[in-house]
């Protein structure tokens, strides 16, 4: 089942529920799919696409949660770290940093990288084979660690 058929059947699942939270979180991912799919030139969306635009909007929910809490505002924090688990639970369980440096350097022993000059080759293969699964940040810096 594609992701767009499963929040479909989970939205009028969480209607049925009335379940707010869940309701407001995949209405947000229609939204966002919906948006790709119409965009200028857009063709079929593949999973990747999917875990792209599910990656984003996590991304989106957990910059936000912080921004609040560092305000001390938990009444804002609170409904956007809820929006985040619901969303997370389409993305695949995410890597713990000593599995992202094991993939990180045997993506550098494969593209037989050997300074920061093969730092695009290497982000290329290793943000393309953890898609949905680590921060681009996260894995950025194990590459300028095991190549420095």
């Amino acid at each position: 089942m594609s992701l767009e058929a499963q929040i479909m059947t989970d939205l009028k699942s969480a209607m049925k529920a009335k379940d707010r939270v869940a309701l407001e979180s995949l209405r947000a991912i229609k939204t966002a799919i919906l948006n790709e799919k119409t965009a200028a030139g857009a063709s079929e969306m593949s999973e990747a696409d999917e875990m792209k635009i599910l990656t984003k909007l996590r991304k989106q929910r957990v910059e936000s949660a912080t921004i609040f809490r560092a305000q001390n505002r938990a009444d804002l924090a609170e409904p956007e770290e809820a929006q985040l688990a619901i969303i997370e639970r389409y993305l695949p369980e995410m890597l713990s940093e000593s599995e992202i440096e094991a993939k990180v350097a045997e993506i550098i022993a494969a593209v037989g990288a050997a300074s920061m000059a093969d730092m695009g080759k290497v982000m290329g293969q290793a943000t393309a084979a953890m898609a949905g699964q680590a921060d681009g940040k996260v894995i950025s810096g194990f590459v300028r660690k095991l190549l420095a």
